[in-house]
């Protein structure tokens, strides 16, 4: 059996033992299918993680950067508590209009809310309207601008916050200094940043499964 056929595999067994499919986040995929969305949402067993590790930090305010078809916002906002509060930045009017309608289809317009337009546009207007602080940011948008992400997330969360970036291993492709592709440049820089960044710690692993060879980085806010 090939590795990502294993890796598939072992996924799918665990989804289904640990996070097994709904109504709401069944249909959630079937209409970003259905759009036409890229594929490129979380898969099961990794949404579940990042519903666990918002209700391990007792979030009860979240910022997503990146909402796609509102796959991860919906596990992510099942996690708030009553009162809780989640805002997902998303460029696409497209990919905004089947979000929002997959939101409201799992009852959690009350709680989610997608804006559109450039993250870093929305994200200067969250600072500029004094939101936040966020318990959690994740980050799930083009991987180019991921130091510029970062930066405003510095200022939109408080000390025991937590940042999750995903997507930062691309296959192993992160560890060529000589890659020019953007993606890289932009997760190379940003892994340079945080690395002496002294208001943080941080750790990223490497993942593999359903969704292929990658990884992710969790950052700690420590001071202001």
């Amino acid at each position: 059996m090939a590795d990502e056929e294993r890796w598939t595999e072992v996924d799918h067994y665990y989804a289904g033992l640990l996070a097994p499919a709904d109504p709401a986040l069944e249909a959630a995929l079937e209409a970003s299918r259905e759009a036409g969305l890229p594929p490129i949402n979380v898969a099961p067993n990794q949404g579940k993680l990042l519903q666990l590790l918002a209700r391990l930090q007792g979030a009860r305010a979240i910022l997503e950067i990146g909402t796609l078809g509102g796959y991860s916002t919906i596990w992510l906002a099942r996690a708030l508590p009553a009162g809780g509060r989640l805002v997902s930045l998303e460029v696409e009017a497209k990919h905004a209009k089947v979000a929002r309608a997959n939101l409201a289809r799992a009852g959690l317009s009350d709680r989610a809310e997608v804006r559109l337009g450039p993250a870093l546009d929305s994200l200067a207007a969250l600072v500029a309207e004094g939101a936040g602080p966020f318990d959690l940011v994740f980050v799930d948008a083009d991987k180019e601008s991921i130091p510029e992400y970062f930066a405003w997330a510095l200022k939109l969360t408080r000390v025991g916050s937590l940042v999750i970036v995903d997507n930062v291993v691309r296959g192993g492709a992160i560890a060529d200094p000589d890659s020019r592709d953007p993606s890289i440049v932009g997760l190379r820089r940003f892994n340079e940043i945080v690395a002496v960044e002294p208001r943080v710690t941080a750790a990223a692993i490497q993942t593999v499964g359903a969704k292929g060879y990658d990884g992710l980085a969790i950052v700690l806010v420590t001071g202001d």
